[in-house]
């Protein structure tokens, strides 16, 4: 109660990573109910505060959350979904490819945090606009599922905590 009372900004990165052979829906089941214990508490103690939920299956925790608050009668716009994640992959691999230093490529990424949801806009960073076509489907791709490449390289033993850690620090 103390850490939440007048907060503006509560960052919660909560929930079990997702393992080997798991898909979203395996995760939705044990994650939604953590951050329905989380987002009610902060309803409770600090309800005007802006929420950035670090919780995956995103697309489907967050809509979710944002009902609880509504049911609440708390504003839904404020429980926010961090998929920063995806830009900071995206500007790692036009890093990787171009050599130009990550902090100077902003690669926006539009849409949800799940596969082919996951819409990366190289074309909006001078240094992806570069890329020939076919470098930039292969791109697409490997945003699109660097999620289950970082589960597969841990071998089930976790996900990408400090990538996410820095995505909601950049949020």
């Amino acid at each position: 109660r103390e850490c939440l009372q007048g907060c503006h900004l509560v960052l919660v990165p909560a929930g079990v990573p997702r393992k080997p052979g798991m898909d979203r829906a395996d995760l939705l089941n044990v994650n939604l109910g953590i951050a329905r214990d989380l987002v009610e508490a902060c309803a409770t103690y600090c309800p005007d505060a802006i929420l950035g939920l670090i919780v995956n299956p995103v697309n489907s925790v967050v809509p979710a959350m944002a009902e609880l608050y509504k049911r609440r009668g708390l504003d839904p716009r404020k429980v926010c979904g961090v998929t920063t994640l995806d830009c900071v992959r995206a500007n790692k691999f036009v890093h990787e490819i171009t050599g130009v230093p990550t902090a100077s490529i902003n690669v926006p990424v539009i849409g949800g945090h799940a596969g082919a949801t996951i819409l990366p806009l190289f074309s909006q960073d001078p240094a992806g606009a570069k890329l020939p076509e076919e470098v930039l489907r292969a791109l697409d791709k490997r945003v699109q599922d660097a999620g289950t490449e970082v589960v597969k390289a841990k071998s089930g033993k976790g996900s990408a905590t400090l990538s996410m850690a820095y995505a909601g620090a950049r949020f």
